[in-house]
């Protein structure tokens, strides 16, 4: 029996360990990990929380508008997500502590370590970075200056001075010295049932205008005291780790690096935007004018896609 059009639209997931911490990953097109063939990867590095189920609308209409040719990939940070029954969060205890997994620095090595096993090295990768995401991509290929890559797409870019931004003046203090009084509230909630969780989910954001429903699964699975413990444990990392921005990098890749600033970014003021276009005239730096928000795939993972698309159509338009 043949494939139809929608079973190949809707995307598969697997969970595996690297760095020995569970890892989801969410795939529209290329089959299984251990068969990727494909001359070019799209790769979405997520924000934090890293849990890829956020960028599914996103994905999928990247995946459509380039005709199902090039797979869309997310790789989930390590421990940002809920192992199935048959896997731990940890699967070697020493390797996790030994490379701090949880970390700012071990989740970027969690990104190269699953490129080496996953990804034959001559496949082209185009990198789409979301916040945290984009600070990752620039440090993997300052980290690893061989990987292919065509385009790196970074979307409300936290790549500097994070803490003292609006947001990083509240959550600093949240994440640096009070993010375990958060863990009992969590606890509790991650007793109720599923659909008791999904309600809630679907009552919280009610108070946005709209919102994409593929992401109240997502939601439901940070109801996890290990998932939002990893989380905030990098985040605390990311508001003492994430300073000056690396403008050595970005000088080196200037033409495969696209920034989109959020014009009311609450974690990279418009400021920041108008710094680095001073600092690199000719780069391919823009502005909101959409009035997107900085969590853009609560509500507006289509919309997003379809800027991207608009971007990388002359890059792609040969593969």
């Amino acid at each position: 029996m043949g494939t139809t059009e929608k079973e190949m639209d809707e995307p598969s997931e697997e969970h595996i360990y690297c760095c020995g911490a569970i890892t989801e990953v969410l795939k529209f097109g290329a089959g299984d990990l251990h068969g990727i063939s494909a001359r070019l990867l799209f790769l979405v590095i997520p924000g934090n929380p890293g849990v890829v189920g956020f960028y599914k609308t996103f994905m999928q209409t990247l995946y459509q508008a380039f005709g199902q040719r090039h797979p869309v990939w997310a790789v989930s940070h390590a421990g940002h997500c809920n192992p199935p029954g048959a896997m731990d969060m940890i699967e070697d205890p020493s390797v996790t502590e030994a490379r701090d997994v949880f970390g700012l620095n071990g989740q970027i090595e969690h990104k190269l370590a699953f490129l080496r096993k996953h990804v034959p090295r001559e496949t082209r990768l185009v990198l789409l970075g979301h916040s945290i995401g984009c600070y990752i991509i620039l440090d993997m290929m300052q980290r690893d200056p061989g990987l292919k890559v065509l385009k790196s797409v970074l979307l409300f870019p936290t790549i500097e001075r994070m803490a003292v931004t609006p947001q990083g003046k509240v959550m600093t203090p949240v994440l640096c010295h009070l993010r375990y009084a958060t863990y009992v509230p969590i606890f509790l909630l991650s007793l109720l049932p599923e659909r008791l969780k999904a309600c809630a989910v679907r009552w919280v954001m009610r108070g946005l205008r709209t919102f994409d429903h593929a992401t109240v699964p997502a939601t439901v699975s940070l109801i996890s005291v290990d998932s939002v413990a990893n989380a905030m444990y990098m985040g605390s990392q990311e508001m003492r780790m994430v300073l000056e921005r690396d403008n050595a990098t970005i000088r080196q890749n200037l033409n495969k690096l696209v920034f989109y600033y959020g014009a009311t970014d609450h974690w990279c003021p418009v400021q920041y935007y108008h710094d680095i276009k001073r600092d690199f005239p000719t780069g391919d730096i823009r502005l909101c004018e959409k009035g997107l928000r900085h969590a853009f795939v609560l509500d507006a993972g289509k919309r997003m896609a379809d800027m991207v698309t608009e971007w990388l159509r002359g890059d792609l338009k040969e593969l």
